[in-house]
């Protein structure tokens, strides 16, 4: 591959892991892996947990470790952009499961991604080909929904639950790749790409990208602007003038700042409720606003009119404090 071409790679792929010395994070479900690989007792494997977490990177590194120069006559790889039905199951999966490889030896690798968007016929049917060619052949299914693969499937793998990176892990990772790229990134810029990526590394080498193309100095003034998400500071001021000001006050401020920043209602209250979490307000004030603010979030997700939607989250705060919740 030409130099350019390794360049201009996106980061999510440009830093990849290609073997599992290089993964982050994981480390019982790496270790059990490799005694697997190393006593060449691969069973069929079920990976499962939030995008981000390295499933797919995992049983590449994988693949790549167990077969090196073979890896792509010895392995197959589909994906949610191939047809998920039956039909690729009867054809495509069972044709490269019964078929010896001449010059390879050792059994072969079919690795399943967003295998949870498997038809439930398609599922049934792979059941059945898991089954009459396990002898010379291992299955990888990957999802993000553990539940909607069907019990049956589920019993002939052994499952591993990928968990969201630790976010000490993700800041090690974003400094290195920081490093590697020459990047100027403050210590706070990091802890927003943390904030903004929970736990989902494909997210936080989305945002670190877009935000190095947009600004030569990455801070979190820079991370949240790149984003469009409402920083810190303007959420602060929101619930400020929201637990003090009168109703019109409040209405037009806030009206100012969504046109001025371009920030949508959803966005403020994803924001506000964070902040409320940490807040030592009491109990009952808590409980009255998260509730109220998410029947406003609910009328938004259906269509409704953010103008009378704002007014609805301005009103909540407003009784709380006429209520003496405060």
């Amino acid at each position: 591959m030409d130099i350019d071409e390794v360049i201009e790679l996106p980061w999510v792929e440009k830093y990849r892991p290609s073997n599992l010395e290089d993964l982050v994070a994981h480390e019982a479900i790496i270790s059990t892996i490799k005694k697997f690989i190393k006593e060449k007792k691969l069973p069929h494997l079920l990976f499962y947990g939030p995008p981000g977490t390295g499933k797919t990177s995992t049983i590449l590194a994988v693949a790549k470790e167990m077969y090196g120069k073979s890896f792509s006559t010895m392995s197959l790889e589909l994906n949610a952009s191939d047809d998920r039905g039956i039909n690729v199951v009867r054809e495509q999966i069972k044709n490269f499961a019964s078929t010896q490889q001449i010059m390879s030896k050792g059994i072969k690798l079919i690795i399943l991604d967003e295998a949870d968007s498997m038809t439930n016929a398609a599922q049934f049917a792979l059941r059945r080909i898991i089954e009459k060619y396990t002898k010379t052949t291992r299955f990888c299914m990957i999802c993000n929904y553990v539940s909607k693969i069907i019990p049956a499937l589920q019993s002939r793998c052994t499952r591993f639950r990928f968990m969201p990176l630790p976010p000490q892990i993700a800041r090690e990772r974003i400094r290195m790749i920081s490093q590697c790229e020459g990047l100027d990134i403050t210590e706070d810029g990091i802890n927003s790409l943390v904030e903004l990526g929970n736990g989902d590394m494909r997210k936080y080498l989305n945002i670190l990208q877009s935000t190095a193309m947009a600004f030569q100095h990455i801070d979190s003034q820079a991370v949240y602007a790149c984003t469009g998400n409402p920083d810190p500071v303007f959420i602060d001021r929101v619930l400020e003038i929201l637990l003090s000001l009168n109703f019109n006050e409040v209405f037009e401020e806030l009206m100012k700042k969504k046109v001025d920043f371009g920030f949508s209602l959803c966005d403020i209250l994803r924001e506000l409720h964070k902040n409320l979490a940490q807040i030592t307000f009491p109990e009952k004030m808590k409980m009255f606003l998260i509730k109220r603010m998410a029947e406003v979030e609910m009328r938004l997700s259906q269509g409704a009119n953010e103008k009378i939607q704002l007014g609805s989250l301005i009103g909540a705060f407003i009784e709380a404090r006429n209520l003496n919740l405060l």
